[in-house]
C-alpha cells in the first residue's frame, strides 16, 4: 500500500462544499454558499449573484462560464417534489459573489481569503514546470488521500489491510484491472519504489481525480460496508478511465515512469538554499 490512512485535518468549509465534474472542473452550488456565508435565505441572495454577475460581465468575461443556472428538484414530504432555483459557480464566481457580500457576515471575510488564495494557486500551477506541478499535485494527492481514508473509515473500512484491498480497487477500476503489484510490474519499479512517487503529472493528476471523486461518493451516497465501499471505488476509478479514454489520452498504465519525486524535492532544497547563501 503506497499511503497509510492518518488523520484527518480540518477542512474549510469551503473546501468541503467544492464538488468536481467529470472533466476535472470545480464548482459550488449557490446554495451550500449561501448557508456557509450566513445568508438565511436564496431571495436575499440572488441580488448579491446578480452584483456579481454584472462585475463578471464588467471584467469581459464569459457569464455562462461563471453562472450557471439550475432548477434542482426537491422532496417536500409524503414523495411529492418541488422544483428550486440554483446556481453551479465557478470559482471565478464564488470570489465575485463573496466580494459583493454583506461585509458584516464573519465568514465573508474569511471567504474572501480562501478564494483569493485558490485562485492564486492555480495562477502558479499554471506557470509551473512539469517537475513543479508533480511536486504540488503529489502533495495534494497525500492530503486527499487522508480524506479518502477517513471517509472508507466511515464506510467500514477500518483495519490498514481493509485500506489496502479498497485502494486497490480504486487502481483496478482506473488502471485497467490492474492492481499495484501489477502496475509496479508493468512499470518495472524496483521493489523499493513506490508508484506514486514515479508518476508524472499527467498520471497523479488521473489518480488525484479518482480519489476526491470517491471520497465524495461514500459521503453523498452515504455507502456503507467494505464490500461497497471497495465497488465504489473501482467504479470511480473506471469512470475517470472511461473519460481518458474519450478525450483521446494515453491510459495511466502506458505511461512513463517519472524521475523519483525524492530526488526533485532534494533540488527544489538545493535551489532554495542557494538562493539563500546568495
Amino acid at each position: 500500500m503506497d499511503e497509510k490512512p492518518v488523520v484527518k485535518e480540518h477542512r474549510s468549509p469551503f473546501e468541503l462544499a467544492k464538488h468536481v465534474d467529470n472533466n476535472n472542473m470545480e464548482f459550488w452550488h449557490a446554495r451550500d454558499l449561501l448557508k456557509i456565508l450566513g445568508y438565511s435565505n436564496f431571495r436575499n441572495f440572488e441580488h448579491v449573484i446578480e452584483k456579481a454577475i454584472i462585475s463578471c460581465e464588467k471584467s469581459g468575461q464569459d457569464v455562462v462560464n461563471h453562472f450557471a443556472q439550475v432548477r434542482n428538484m426537491v422532496d417536500i414530504g409524503s414523495g411529492a417534489k418541488r422544483p428550486i432555483e440554483d446556481y453551479l459557480l465557478s470559482r471565478y464566481a464564488c470570489y465575485l459573489i463573496i466580494q459583493n457580500a454583506d461585509p458584516t457576515k464573519p465568514m465573508v471575510a474569511f471567504g474572501q481569503s480562501y478564494f483569493a488564495i485558490q485562485t492564486r494557486k492555480q495562477e502558479l500551477f499554471e506557470q509551473s514546470t512539469e517537475e513543479e506541478k508533480r511536486l504540488l499535485l503529489r502533495e495534494e494527492l497525500k492530503k486527499h488521500n487522508n480524506y479518502l481514508a477517513s471517509a472508507a473509515k466511515g464506510a467500514g473500512v477500518e483495519t490498514s489491510l481493509d485500506f489496502a484491498i479498497f485502494q486497490n480497487h480504486g487502481y483496478m477500476g482506473l488502471y485497467g484491472g490492474l492492481g499495484q503489484k501489477e502496475i509496479h510490474r508493468k512499470k518495472r519499479l524496483k521493489k523499493s519504489q513506490k508508484i506514486l512517487d514515479h508518476m508524472g503529472s499527467t498520471e497523479l493528476a488521473a489518480n488525484l481525480f479518482r480519489a476526491t471523486q470517491t471520497e465524495e461518493k461514500l459521503k453523498r451516497d452515504n455507502i456503507q460496508g467494505k464490500e461497497k465501499a471497495n465497488n465504489a471505488h473501482y467504479m470511480v476509478g473506471a469512470k475517470v478511465r472511461q473519460t481518458i479514454q474519450e478525450l483521446g489520452g494515453t491510459m495511466p498504465e502506458d505511461l512513463q515512469p517519472a524521475e523519483s519525486i525524492k530526488t526533485i524535492e532534494r533540488k527544489v532544497k538545493k535551489k532554495i538554499v542557494g538562493k539563500i547563501k546568495k
